[in-house]
Formats: structure tokens, sequence, C-alpha cells
């Protein structure tokens, strides 16, 4: 006799369910203390992060297959949110940015092909190269930092598993332990949850380093849509202490430049407010501190 296809689940299929969906929320749970526990290694490397890029280094991201894909979802949100530029930002994604939407897991393998990929960046000491693999012994991405380590980039290396080859070969090491899959080997979730929060702190701690937030606030975003400068709107009058008609002349003027419309809203004309920036640089709260200082003790740099 045949069973209607849509008949609904038994009280014991039910229980055992709910109790895997129990067991995965933990799981991610026990990922985010194991990447807690990490904040006083991630203290430093976004200090010596900042160090290398104030001086004008680029930020490159290293990865294969779930990891590689996380890693290229955290650096993708850094120029719309805090106005990276897109020249100082890199992706070496293991098969290429194809590899974003379907399979290429033979590429990880490939540790020539990183060398020749991070060659080809010519990697400088002023870069700062982030590897990521949850086993921590993904040739691709082994290779690429420790070849941009002998170029004398800062590298970084994020891992699930302790006394591995990447944590070994990068100069800052943040293993975020998480152990067994509750499905075996599907890295992208404890290891997974864990390295993206690894990464958002990491990313975003350099972020506030270099000046591009204020007081909690997005100061370098991109106002690219209604939603986005009403945002924009409301944090201008927020630093500014300024109405929101004012803050809208004041985006006008500056061209959708978020923190030359802060500056100009404050009181400096567009002009005066790209050179105040440009000697803070680019860092909106240093920049008002400037503005408040005689001009010739600005000119002399105290």
């Amino acid at each position: 006799m045949n069973m209607p296809a849509n008949r609904p689940p038994t009280r014991l299929s039910t229980i055992i369910v709910d109790a895997d969906v129990e067991e995965m929320l933990l799981g991610h749970v026990a990922a985010a203390h194991a990447a807690a526990k990490l904040a006083p290694q991630i203290k430093d490397a976004v200090s010596a992060a900042v160090l290398r890029l104030r001086r004008g280094g680029r930020i490159i991201l290293v990865g294969a297959g779930t990891s590689g894909r996380i890693a290229v979802q955290d650096g993708v949100e850094l120029a719309p949110t805090y106005g990276w530029p897109m020249d100082r930002l890199a992706f070496l994604l293991a098969g290429g940015l194809k590899a974003l939407v379907e399979s290429s897991e033979a590429a990880e393998d490939d540790a020539a092909l990183a060398v020749q990929e991070i060659s080809d960046r010519a990697i400088t000491t002023d870069d700062v190269v982030i590897g990521v693999a949850a086993s921590g012994r993904t040739p691709y991405t082994c290779a690429a930092i420790e070849h941009a380590r002998s170029k004398g980039g800062l590298t970084i290396g994020i891992a699930n598993q302790v006394c591995t080859p990447l944590l070994e070969l990068a100069e800052i090491a943040l293993c975020a332990e998480t152990g067994a899959e509750f499905i075996s080997g599907s890295t992208r979730m404890k290891a997974g949850t864990a390295q993206k929060i690894v990464l958002n702190t990491l990313s975003t701690g350099i972020m506030i380093g270099l000046g591009r937030t204020h007081n909690g606030l997005m100061t370098h975003m991109s106002v690219s849509n209604d939603k986005l400068r009403r945002r924009a709107v409301d944090i201008i009058s927020s630093i500014a202490g300024t109405s929101p008609e004012n803050s809208e002349g004041a985006l006008e003027e500056a061209e959708n430049d978020l923190p030359v419309a802060i500056l100009i809203a404050a009181g400096h004309d567009r002009e005066e407010a790209k050179r105040l920036l440009g000697e803070a640089d680019y860092s909106v709260a240093k920049a008002l501190s400037l503005s408040s200082r005689p001009s010739e003790v600005r000119s002399n740099g105290a």
C-alpha cells in the first residue's frame, strides 16, 4: 500500500530533528566562544596591520573552498562600509573568483599556482596578507602565506586546528579551535562560523584603527542608494550637530563624499574639508580635531 508523499513526520522523527537542530546551534555557540578566546591575538593583529596600512599597504585575502568564500565575503564589505579603496584590496581564491559559486576543490592543492598569483601581486612590506584555512594545511593557502612573508608582508593565518602549517608559516597565528563538526568534514558549520567572527572582528578593528569610524558611526560608507543617503544624513547630523536639511545640503555639496560632507557641515568649505582630511589620513575624528586648532600650528605639523 502506497503512503501519501506529504505524510506528516512521525513524532519520533520530529524529536530526532529537534535534537539535531539544537546540537548544531550549540555548536555555533561553541564556535563563538572559541573565537572570543582570541581577543588578545586579534588586538595584536589589528595593531600590526594598521601600522602597515597607514603606509599605503593593501589587504590581501587568501583561501580555498569554504574558507576562501568566507574571506571574500568579509573583504567585499570593506569598500561600501568603510570606503576602503578597491585598488588596496585583493582576493586570492583557489580556482579564481568563479570558485565563489562553483566547486573547485582540486585547485586548493596547487601550491605553485598560489606562489605565482601572490608573486603577481608584488608584495611589499606595507601589505597585510590574511590566509584562512579550517584545517590549516591547505597547500594553496600555505604556499601563498609563506611566499608573502618571505617578501616582508605582514602575514596573518586563521585556522581551526592547532599545530598546523598555516599557523606556523604566518607571522601572527589566530587559531579558533572548534573540534569535530556535527556533519564530519563540513567546515561550513562550526569552523566557518568561527572564521567569520574572527575575520569580522579583525577587519572592523583595522578600519576603526585607521579612523574610518567615529563614535560607532560609519564615516566613510558609500552613499549609493536612498536608504544609505538617509543614513548618511543622520550620520552628518549626529557628528556635526546640524539639522537634516543642512546635512542634506552638505552631502550634496560634497557630491556624496561622506567624510567631506561631515567637515562641510561642521563649518568648512569643500577645499578646506579635503585639506583637513588629507592632513588627518582621512580620519574624520582627527580632521575635526585639527580644525579646532590654529592654522599656523596645523601647518607646522604639531
